[in-house]
């Protein structure tokens, strides 16, 4: 149906070539944005990550204080629940993803190493502290360690989605220049083959126009007033030679006239015949035929006589 619709013949190579461009840079321009719109989502997804993953060091040192809490003074339980929850819960994020929160699920062998590497301390420390009689039988040494390592090793994950998103955003940094100079290089091609030969068109058109507006305004015009002049004095004049030497004259005019018809035909020699030189040359008939008629009444006058 799109063929059939650019096959019409008011749709010309001109046009279809306008329209080329115009599409050309619709999709461009919707590419584009679709690309910045994908980068920008996933760079949201990348920092939440990257934070989320951050916030299990202050976690860590936050279960420590409140071992210390515990060690000192009346302890928390509360608020031990809530942070290893929390732990918990961010771990299994960082990991599965969630599409709500735009955070893909984790594909990175590397970070899922760690991660492993991760699950033996942070059991460690849900066994032991959700055990309110174990913490008090708990040494400073065993939950330091453990709490040390389990932020080291948090600082690796994190270290490492830290450099995964740069490495991705160079990527489609990359993507996004490949895609801006391809978008040039479209968009010069159409200029140079498709806008600047229909400026070429439009131009050598409007000096067309031109010459045949010249045409029409001076010889025209002028060869219809002589005509329609001449016409008058032949209606008033009464001596035949008089009408006979004022019938030459508009003859000559019409002559004059068909040469301004052909001057303006020429003037479209590329373009097919316009209504308007079809109606010039009717006028031109029609003026010879009045004159004809005119011409044959003065004989039959000087017959008669």
């Amino acid at each position: 149906m799109i063929k059939l619709f650019f096959m019409k013949k008011p749709w010309n190579q001109s046009f279809r070539a306008y329209y080329l461009l115009v599409i050309t840079i619709l999709v461009i321009t919707v590419v584009n944005q679709s690309i910045t719109q994908y980068a920008f989502k996933k760079e949201q997804g990348r920092a939440k990550v990257v934070n989320l993953s951050g916030k299990q060091r202050m976690l860590g040192q936050k279960l420590l204080a409140e071992y210390y809490t515990c060690r000192l003074n009346k302890c928390n339980y509360g608020e031990i629940t809530y942070l290893l929850n929390k732990i918990e819960s961010s771990i299994k994020l960082l990991q599965d993803g969630s599409p709500n929160l735009n955070i893909s699920q984790l594909d990175n062998s590397e970070i899922e190493a760690n991660f492993e590497r991760l699950h033996p301390n942070f059991i460690w420390l849900k066994s032991k502290f959700f055990n309110r009689e174990g913490i008090s039988r708990l040494t400073e040494a065993d939950v330091t360690f453990r709490v040390n390592r389990f932020v080291q090793i948090m600082d690796e994950i994190t270290m490492q989605f830290q450099i995964q998103s740069e490495q991705e955003f160079q990527s489609l940094k990359i993507l996004e220049l490949e895609l801006a100079i391809f978008s040039i290089l479209i968009l010069l091609f159409e200029i140079f083959f498709v806008v600047n030969p229909i400026i070429s068109k439009l131009a050598d058109h409007k000096q067309k126009l031109t010459k045949l507006a010249w045409h029409h305004t001076h010889a025209f015009s002028s060869h219809m007033r002589n005509i329609n002049d001449l016409k008058f004095v032949l209606k008033v004049e009464k001596n035949v030679e008089r009408r006979q030497e004022i019938m030459h004259f508009i003859g000559e005019e019409l002559e004059e006239l068909n040469k301004v018809s052909e001057n303006m035909t020429a003037a479209f020699a590329t373009e097919k015949p316009k209504n308007t030189d079809t109606s010039i040359a009717s006028k031109i008939k029609t003026l010879l035929k009045s004159a004809n008629k005119i011409s044959d009444g003065d004989k039959a006058r000087s017959v008669e006589s």
